[in-house]
């Protein structure tokens, strides 16, 4: 197995727990060992850094610097969160750019008995791991059951092309990593023209109104390319564009009912993995409709019995990291 040092970040264990659980599945079936950072803490997310640099820079190049003592050999850091990787990134290049920055950083560090020499851990996306280290080849063959029929938007998020500090991308404003591992799959990949354009974030809740009509652009440019679902490699656009799909309809007065899923779960489907293992389910807009298109599609995608769309969450219910013992009480609650 090839080993990566693996930073979950803290939506892994609430919003993106299907993320979490498609991923460490697809992963192993690929032979990819991933080794969770020890004590790791939060990235800050994307509004720390506007707040204190030296700071928010600290609280990032912590888990840099736990990855740089669990290091075995050469072997990166993975992030799958796009925020979290994009973090991690340019805590890497500013401190190795920005002497007064790394010796602030490295400060704050040493009270906790830690210190980064920056650029001593190399930060990798799961996304672009899979597509360079695996390589499609290794993706087709391991394909038992093609996606034929389904419509996918593939959709990165603004986050993960760019500023692209390690040059990661082929193309910032269109790059097509995300289409060939969909197309490899055997999906019908449309033409998505919005893949890198923003989601809102957190602007939900600071000007809701804008915030969802940058959600109904993003679906009604989806439903215009007759896509079946949009697939995307970050938590905050799946739960952006899920949970809030409701009170965008609500709103504006349309009836959208469009899937957003993790690339990590179509490719356990394509693999043959089990769904229920893949977190399908946990969506709340219901993607078995949309799987059903799939030729000879497996017959617990064929249920109807679950409402198109559930009640998105208590607002007030942040994302918050869960210790594993942690794990039965949170699929009951799921489950519930």
């Amino acid at each position: 197995m090839s080993r990566y040092l693996y930073y979950p970040g803290c939506s892994m264990d609430r919003s993106g727990r299907a993320y979490r659980e498609s991923l460490t599945q697809v992963c192993e079936h690929l032979g990819l060992s991933l080794a969770e950072i020890q004590d790791w803490n939060c990235c800050g997310a994307t509004e720390y850094v506007g707040v204190s640099l030296s700071p928010a820079y600290a609280l990032i190049a912590r888990n840099l610097a736990l990855a740089a003592k669990a290091k075995q050999g050469g072997e990166p850091v993975v992030a799958a969160c796009s925020a979290c990787y994009l973090n991690l990134a340019k805590a890497n290049l500013y401190m190795q750019e920005s002497p007064k920055l790394n010796a602030n950083v490295n400060a704050a560090l040493a009270a906790g008995g830690l210190h980064y020499e920056p650029g001593s851990v190399e930060v990798r996306h799961l996304l672009e791991v899979i597509m360079h280290d695996v390589g499609l080849d290794a993706v087709r063959a391991n394909v038992t059951k093609p996606l034929a029929g389904l419509r996918v938007a593939p959709y990165l998020g603004c986050m993960v092309p760019r500023p692209d500090p390690d040059k990661r991308w082929r193309d910032h404003e269109r790059p097509d990593e995300l289409d060939l591992l969909l197309k490899a799959l055997g999906a019908d990949v449309v033409d998505f023209p919005l893949k890198t354009e923003c989601c809102g974030g957190h602007m939900t809740q600071i000007a809701p109104r804008v915030g969802l009509e940058l959600i109904k652009r993003l679906v009604d440019e989806a439903a215009h390319h007759q896509a079946d679902m949009m697939v995307t490699v970050c938590p905050m656009c799946q739960i952006n564009i899920d949970a809030y799909q409701g009170e965008m309809n609500a709103i504006f007065h349309t009836k959208s009912k469009m899937p957003i899923v993790f690339f990590t779960q179509l490719m356990g489907v394509a693999f043959g993995l089990d769904q229920k293992a893949m977190g399908f389910g946990r969506e709340l807009t219901d993607v078995r409709p949309a799987l059903k298109k799939i030729v000879q599609a497996p017959p617990e995608a064929a249920s109807d019995e679950a409402p198109s769309h559930r009640p998105r969450p208590d607002k007030r219910a942040l994302p918050m990291p869960r210790k594993l013992e942690d794990d039965a009480a949170a699929t009951a609650e799921v489950n519930r």
